[in-house]
């Protein structure tokens, strides 16, 4: 496959599972510069990584959120935690991966994406009810 239709497919799968706005917005604030790393993304991580078959869709994103938890990445965390509703993740799933941050990570690592997941699962004081899975 070349790399054309591998972004192609990355494009869609990333579109699927965080929103065309959202993408288009992360995309357009790259900017120039880092046009060549969103050709990356698309491309190879979610035109050929997201789109092996080794595991499905939910324990990718399950995974996705311990790294970002665990590498204190919240912005990061934060899109993922979209992404995962939109894979099918459940509340306990997403609280369960939390839990072995901290206790594997530290604390510190768990506090502020568990901050980020309540206020996604609209738990967060004011924040609105997100809970709803987004069809991929």
């Amino acid at each position: 496959m070349d790399t054309s239709e591998l972004y192609a497919r990355g494009l869609r799968r990333r579109k699927a599972m965080f929103g065309e706005a959202d993408v288009e917005k992360r995309m357009a604030a790259a900017g120039e510069f880092g046009a060549p790393l969103q050709n990356i993304i698309n491309a190879y991580v979610y035109g050929d990584v997201w789109e092996r078959s080794g595991l499905p869709n939910d324990i990718r994103s399950l995974v996705m959120l311990g790294i970002t938890a665990a590498s204190n990445k919240p912005a990061e965390f934060k899109v993922h935690a979209k992404g995962a509703l939109a894979n099918g993740c459940t509340r306990e799933q997403v609280q369960d991966v939390l839990l072995l941050v901290a206790m594997y990570c530290g604390v510190p690592a768990a506090i502020e994406t568990n901050r980020i997941a309540a206020e996604i699962f609209g738990e967060a004081p004011g924040a609105p009810a997100k809970t709803q899975q987004i069809e991929p």
